[in-house]
């Protein structure tokens, strides 16, 4: 009995991890299409131009299409405070209690007695502010792709990508065809 639901546990678990690791993927993290005012960027023909929309994330992992243009967004960050917790720390006793055995059989005796044990007694507590850097967007590499997969009405769409896809279509001629594994998708 205790066999059956054992298994069956094991089988929802990994149900579950499934169905989770179906539905995590990753979005831009900006959580807007549009450009980031305090970043610049140009298309190989050194013109600014509107970004698409973030579109979902394709069904399979590779991408192939036209290089139309590549972007570099760098890491933006912004100062925060938050609370600055310190350890504080009291003296403080404990009671602790002690046995011994003696004998065996019949004539086993146990001695019991306590003693006061010292230690320090810590929490953190709030002391002030502290300001840190706060990252308000990662560094991104994104290239944007015409005809997606084949399909001509896929135009000018946006996908992030690693470094070296980057500097590989950086490298690239408008309109050659590449194929890559995007991060994530819109930029």
């Amino acid at each position: 009995m205790f066999s059956k639901r054992l298994i069956a546990a094991a089988a929802t678990a990994v149900v579950i991890a499934g169905l989770g690791a179906c539905g995590s993927g990753t979005g831009n993290g900006s959580g807007s299409g549009g450009a980031d005012p305090g970043s610049s960027w140009t298309d190989d023909a050194g013109q600014s131009g509107q970004d698409a929309a973030p579109q979902a994330r394709p069904d399979t992992d590779t991408v192939r299409g036209l290089r139309d243009s590549v972007r570099h967004l760098s890491r933006k960050t912004a100062k925060a405070t938050r609370p600055h917790l310190v350890n504080k720390c009291t003296p403080a006793t404990r009671r602790a209690r002690h046995t011994q055995q003696t004998g065996t059989g019949t004539r086993k005796k146990t001695r019991t007695w306590y003693t006061t044990e010292h230690y320090q007694d810590c929490k953190k507590v709030r002391n002030g502010t502290e300001t840190y850097t706060r990252t308000v967007r990662p560094q991104q590499w994104c290239v944007r792709l015409d005809d997606v997969d084949g399909d001509t009405s896929q135009d000018d769409r946006w996908y992030q990508v690693t470094r070296t896809t980057y500097d590989e279509a950086l490298t690239m001629t408008e309109h050659t065809r590449i194929e890559f594994t995007p991060v994530g998708t819109g930029c």
